[in-house]
């Protein structure tokens, strides 16, 4: 039907209002553009305009004598971080994450193979209850939670007591590696934090990817010999990748940038996130913080392309 002829169909309206719903009809786009350009103001302006305000700072550098950021184009703030105490935070905080990314995909996949293969009605209601329902609790009180856990005093040294094992858990914290005489201010302790915050965001999208999987393939593997082993490396695992690398993106992003956990578990070794508070704030070196926050940024958009390729976006 021509526009013309729509037009002669139509009720006549009259009056601002009137008329402005005739443009918006005949102009769909005019439309979509109005009700887009709210949140893309203030997403360009508020969010990515203060990034890349932020990042622009990076390529600033402090006056040594002064303290006062000399605003002239160069590379010297990162150069800093190649320096070994600003590398050794940008090493930890990779070691971290992949870390985390690993123990995650380890334990969320036979949950999201359960899940995918054997739950059903109730049993899968009940399985997505008590995958999203630590979503549901305060972030600052999950983690003063596990601080009160891994504390001297706390439920998890007791247990290692009534077991008879504190000798165990005191050689443990003993390592070098482990970073404090304590859990609640150790490497493991951080650890075991940020695979228990970040591990609903590996479950779900690779339980996702499981259901996609057609049942009649793993039979058909089972009858054509292979063993279970087999039948999951080279059935179940290339197909079920996506949606773990899906998962390893929030896993390993958050883990990367994150401050509040390193703060409140960690030791005093510094992370990427406590790294950039520092510099920002109680050193006010704003163009360090700056360069510290393009290194998360870089490793992502390197891990986002390959897994792109990958196919991990048909996941999430």
């Amino acid at each position: 039907m021509s526009e013309v002829a729509a037009t002669s169909i139509l009720p006549k309206t009259d009056g601002p209002l009137g008329r402005l719903s005739d443009l918006f009809w005949r102009r769909p786009g005019l439309l979509l553009l109005l009700m887009l350009l709210p949140p893309l103001l203030w997403l360009g302006i508020i969010y990515v305009g203060s990034l890349i305000a932020l990042l622009l700072q990076s390529f600033f550098a402090i006056d040594d004598f002064s303290g006062l950021v000399v605003y002239e184009i160069t590379l010297d703030t990162y150069k800093q971080l190649l320096i070994p105490a600003n590398f050794d935070i940008i090493l930890r905080t990779i070691l971290m994450a992949a870390a985390v990314t690993v123990a995650s995909a380890a334990l969320g996949f036979p949950i999201a193979y359960y899940a995918a293969r054997y739950a059903t009605g109730k049993w899968k209601a009940v399985f997505y209850l008590g995958v999203m329902l630590p979503l549901w609790s305060s972030y600052l009180v999950k983690v003063y939670a596990w601080k009160l856990i891994l504390a001297k005093e706390g439920i998890l040294t007791w247990i290692f007591e009534k077991l008879h094992l504190s000798w165990l858990l005191d050689a443990v914290l003993a390592l070098p590696v482990i970073g404090g005489n304590s859990l609640s201010i150790s490497y493991i302790g951080t650890f075991l934090v940020f695979v228990y915050i970040w591990l609903p965001y590996m479950i779900l999208p690779t339980q996702a990817a499981l259901e996609r999987v057609p049942g009649n393939l793993i039979e058909a593997s089972s009858d054509l010999g292979a063993t279970p082993g087999q039948t999951f490396r080279t059935v179940l695992l290339p197909l079920a990748l996506p949606g773990l690398i899906a998962g390893s993106i929030f896993t390993f992003s958050l883990t990367l940038g994150d401050y509040i956990i390193p703060q409140i578990i960690g030791s005093s070794r510094l992370f990427i996130g406590q790294a950039v508070y520092t510099q920002q704030g109680t050193a006010g070196n704003v163009p360090l913080a700056a360069a510290f926050s393009v290194v998360p940024i870089v490793i992502m958009g390197v891990y986002l392309w390959a897994a792109k390729r990958m196919g991990a976006f048909n996941a999430l």
